[in-house]
């Protein structure tokens, strides 16, 4: 006990200020991008819909540093788009926070949009019906009908999101590098002291990711089980 608290102690704990600020960035940009790409993608044809859902799946079932190095290659100060957001924009995007929180949400943007989708795919279409017989316009019926009915879905994907943004560890790798103080994540702390042989301090951090993960999960349940504690289950 004495080892771990010196170890608390000497912590440096900017890598958990990182991960927890790219973690709520890339959650708020993964939560509207993947409630209207869930909202477009359902209302379009079977083909479209196949191809889309197929893209924007992608990165969910690719290996985190596959993704990462499609963004490397994207936003390389050496490729069009990188040397437009330098030169005209002052945007560095590679070995910078803004790669992180990109790489991040690209890796967790499909499990917000798969959650919306299957969430808005529950809705009762006859509450939109109503919705537009009392004049609601479709934007209203969109955040007053079915946000609000579709809640436990959206509350569970935007929790899982954060989850994922917080422990991405590859494509952040290889888009942001691992600079201490500045694009150094929890993740990338824990593989840089395993390498390093400290194992004690490794397993500190990997205790106080356990934790996060463990509140991260007891929300999701605290959050969805209110509001099914009505419904009777077999």
């Amino acid at each position: 006990m004495e080892e771990i608290g010196a170890v608390l102690q000497g912590l440096d704990w900017s890598p958990l200020y990182i991960s927890l600020k790219t973690g709520a960035v890339a959650t708020i940009i993964s939560f509207f991008l993947g409630l209207f790409a869930a909202r477009k993608v359902i209302k379009a044809g079977p083909k479209v819909k196949a191809v889309a859902d197929g893209l924007l799946t992608l990165p969910m079932v690719l290996p985190p540093t596959v993704a990462g190095f499609f963004l490397l290659l994207l936003f390389s100060r050496r490729r069009p788009l990188g040397i437009f957001l330098y030169d005209q924009l002052d945007i560095k995007v590679v070995q910078s926070w803004i790669g992180c929180i990109i790489a991040a949400t690209v890796i967790a943007f499909p499990l917000m949009y798969r959650n919306a989708r299957a969430a808005f795919e529950q809705i009762d279409v006859n509450l939109v019906y109503a919705g537009r017989t009392l004049g609601m316009s479709e934007g209203k019926i969109f955040w007053k009908v079915v946000i609000p009915t579709a809640g436990p879905g959206i509350i569970s994907g935007t929790i899982l999101t954060f989850a994922r943004a917080l422990g991405e560890y590859g494509a952040t790798s290889m888009l942001a590098g691992n600079i201490p103080g500045k694009t150094g994540t929890i993740s990338q702390k824990i593989a840089m002291v395993i390498q390093d042989g400290d194992y004690l301090t490794a397993g500190v951090w990997v205790i106080i990711v356990l934790i996060i993960a463990f509140t991260v999960i007891f929300l999701m349940n605290l959050f969805t089980g209110r509001n099914m504690k009505n419904v009777k289950r077999w």
